[in-house]
């Protein structure tokens, strides 16, 4: 299934700021603002339950 254009733009930001398997709030903050504007479609919340999930499991460490 092919992303939507906005899930994609989400999906990259996700990734950029996972690289490292560190999130700074900055980082989190600017992707659920990017992810709300407009809505979010099913793609968008696949991506941030993913996201969730990294960081409930700390393969993902938030950083201040």
């Amino acid at each position: 299934m092919k992303l939507s254009s906005s899930a994609s733009s989400l999906r990259q930001m996700i990734e950029r700021a996972i690289e490292d398997h560190e999130l700074t709030r900055s980082e989190y903050d600017m992707i659920i603002h990017h992810a709300m504007e407009g809505g979010i479609d099913n793609q968008e919340k696949a991506l941030l339950n993913q996201l969730q999930e990294m960081i409930a499991d700390k393969s993902i460490k938030m950083v201040p």
